[in-house]
């Protein structure tokens, strides 16, 4: 992958070039960006640069590095058990599937990447076994004698194990040895391994570099990209999820419309509380992935209705397709209830990340919900 096939970021591709050109090559990096603003293509452009700009063959050495398949360019990313893997999953045995998931969608997201190999319905993490993987392979020397490079994607599922162990290496790797840690959320790495990174920012694309590359990458008409673009959030992994109408968003739609409408109802009334205990165990039955998924589809929901009640309509990208009225219940969304309502949405984010019991943390969301829809906007 080479720099002029990433989207956008231009002033981070021409700093890495430049600091590369000049010798400046931190051994530690850290890309920090949300999904879909292209940490992980950059990466992987940037690793790329390093390996065939020292190479005694560029070309051969381009073509290993699309194909991701050059001896010297390594890889860590969260895995967990499979139908083929029964037991200490570790990335090697998924090689293959990561090389078709990067060629097929590069700015995929972690639920894109557990979908692509199954196992959507459990969380992925990079464990101690993965962290002793990664020891061995930069143990050895550099295979054409030039840089070495791990890539370590999604570096904030790094158990606490795995991360102690690494830590050394990070702090001392061998020579010519770079690590590019990439992650949509720093603040789950434990300190002592970002204090030994040189942090590195991604902005979300702008609305300009997701529309030029739909038209460019997916031939879609300018109105379409334009729309799309508007909708995405900075996220080009968004946009095509957009553009392919995934069913994904449907069903989140009649999640959360019949949770609204339940929670609702719900007040002072017993046996709708028994519809919310349904509602709970519903989608407890999903994987965790799927339940954050939604989650964050909440967030975005409420986040659509304030602005929609606030006479703020062209800030509002999202459509429904159930038929459910935005503009309806976007006066139930205000500044008396939104914080309340997100800090509740991310709580349940965080303790379903930890394995807490989901049935009992979105039952509590609802009960609190059915509350925050019930009060006033307080006058100013």
């Amino acid at each position: 992958m080479l720099f002029n096939q990433i989207i956008g970021q231009e002033h981070i591709k021409n700093h890495l070039q430049v600091s590369a050109e000049n010798g400046r090559i931190p051994h530690a990096q850290l890309f920090v960006g949300k999904e879909g603003s292209g940490t992980l293509p950059m990466a992987i452009a940037y690793a790329q640069f390093l390996l065939c700009n020292s190479s005694e063959n560029p070309e051969a050495c381009a073509v290993k590095c699309n194909k991701l398949q050059h001896p010297d360019l390594h890889f860590a990313f969260p895995v967990t058990t499979n139908d083929v893997v029964k037991k200490h999953a570790v990335s090697n045995l998924f090689l293959e599937n990561w090389r078709n998931f990067i060629a097929s969608d590069p700015y995929g997201g972690l639920f894109n990447w557990l979908q692509f190999i199954g196992v959507e319905n459990k969380q992925g993490n990079i464990g101690v076994d993965e962290a002793e993987a990664v020891v061995k392979k930069l143990q050895l020397k550099s295979f054409e004698g030039g840089f070495k490079v791990m890539i370590i994607w999604m570096a904030e599922k790094m158990n606490i194990a795995a991360a102690n162990k690494l830590l050394k290496l990070i702090e001392e790797p061998p020579n010519k040895t770079v690590f590019i840690l990439i992650t949509e959320n720093e603040e789950q790495i434990i300190s002592t391994i970002k204090s030994r990174c040189q942090a590195l920012h991604f902005p979300v694309l702008s609305e300009n570099d997701i529309s030029s590359a739909l038209m460019e990458r997916e031939k879609c008409s300018l109105p379409e990209a334009s729309k799309i673009a508007q909708q995405a959030a900075g996220n080009y992994n968004n946009a095509l999820h957009l553009l392919r109408n995934d069913g994904n968003d449907l069903v989140f739609e009649e999640w959360f419309v019949a949770w609204i409408r339940t929670a609702f109802k719900a007040k002072g009334n017993a046996a709708v509380v028994q519809q919310l205990i349904e509602w709970s165990e519903t989608i407890a039955r999903t994987g965790r992935e799927t339940q954050k998924q939604f989650l964050e589809y909440c967030l975005q929901f409420f986040r659509n209705a304030l602005l929609l009640n606030y006479k703020s309509d062209q800030l509002v990208f999202m459509e429904t397709q159930t038929g459910f009225d935005l503009s309806k219940f976007a006066p139930f969304v205000h500044a008396g209830n939104i914080m309340d309502i997100e800090k509740e949405l991310n709580d349940a984010l965080y303790h379903i990340e930890r394995n807490g019991s989901a049935k009992i943390i979105l039952l509590d969301l609802s009960m609190k919900l059915t509350r925050f829809l019930h009060k006033k906007e307080e006058a100013v």
